[in-house]
């Protein structure tokens, strides 16, 4: 008997499986189950290359002649240059949380909490979750679109050829810099934050800034404040690992670099989210 082909079986497109005969549903299956392995396994192989980018960014780290005079350079372009957006950010989110929250608590006759209630969200929760976003954003793109620009140009490619270490001077620096500084911007971000709340206090109403920050720290405690410092250093982290990872193994086309900085912009603020879930979850636990 004369066995059918791929092509007369996508002809006649049969519906039972006879023996020594391939049908179209099979080769769908097939193909799906292909495809599915496929994607398995690129998704494992990009967090084996992930584990292994943030092992090598450990290992050169302590290892021998820190690039400090790079490390300087780019803690003056993460924090000092980022100096303006967060301070517009800061106050303006202070600012606005107070206007949104008065009205509610005059209903209840609890306007004196309103500084402490703003001060404990501001540091706990909204300070650190919005100002690293603004960084993944402002930061994670820029080092996505500069190191997959090098590596598009092959001054990556040069700096391996020529004995330089790449990775030390481009990676490690800006990774460092990153867990340095946002955590000192979500601290900006915070005072400023509060210094705008009580100007949205003001508008409807005639505080003191003593009585003010009197009334703000009265409900804080450190273990408030512990946490949120702690999980900037994770955003810091983060951020500088996406941004360096999606530009570093950018690809060779030109639009290749757009590519490494969206994908930095999104990851980054996606795992700012996942970082801080997790972390209310650990302190609930406490």
């Amino acid at each position: 008997m004369t066995r059918i082909g791929l092509n007369e079986v996508k002809k006649f497109k049969p519906v039972t499986v006879v023996k020594g005969f391939a049908t179209v549903q099979s080769l769908l299956l097939i193909e799906k189950a292909k495809e599915g392995t496929d994607k398995a396994g690129n998704f494992l192989t990009d967090i084996a290359d992930v584990v292994l980018f943030i092992l090598r960014i450990i290992k050169e780290t302590f290892s021998r002649n820190f690039e400090f005079k790079e490390f300087l350079h780019q803690c003056f372009i993460i924090g000092y240059k980022s100096l303006p957006l967060i301070t517009i950010t800061g106050a303006i989110m202070g600012l606005v949380f107070t206007i949104q929250t008065r009205p509610t608590l005059v209903g209840f006759g609890a306007v004196s909490l309103l500084p402490g209630m703003v001060t404990v969200s501001l540091i706990r929760e909204i300070g650190p979750v919005i100002t690293a976003l603004i960084c993944a954003g402002k930061i994670g793109s820029g080092m996505g679109a500069e190191l997959g620009s090098m590596r598009v140009t092959e001054q990556i490619d040069a700096m391996e050829v020529s004995s330089a270490n790449p990775m030390k001077f481009l990676v490690v620096t800006r990774v460092l810099a990153a867990t340095l500084m946002i955590p000192i911007l979500v601290l900006f971000a915070d005072a400023l934050g509060i210094l705008g709340s009580w100007a949205g206090a003001n508008l409807k109403g005639d505080v003191t800034f003593s009585l003010f920050i009197a009334q703000a720290f009265n409900y804080m405690e450190f273990v408030d404040f512990l946490p949120a410092v702690i999980k900037s250093f994770f955003f810091g982290a983060t951020i500088g690992i996406v941004g360096c990872y999606k530009g570093y193994n950018a690809g060779r086309g030109t639009e290749s670099v757009g590519l490494a900085a969206n994908s930095a912009v999104v990851v980054g603020s996606l795992l700012v989210i996942i970082i801080d879930m997790i972390a209310v979850q650990i302190t609930d636990m406490l």
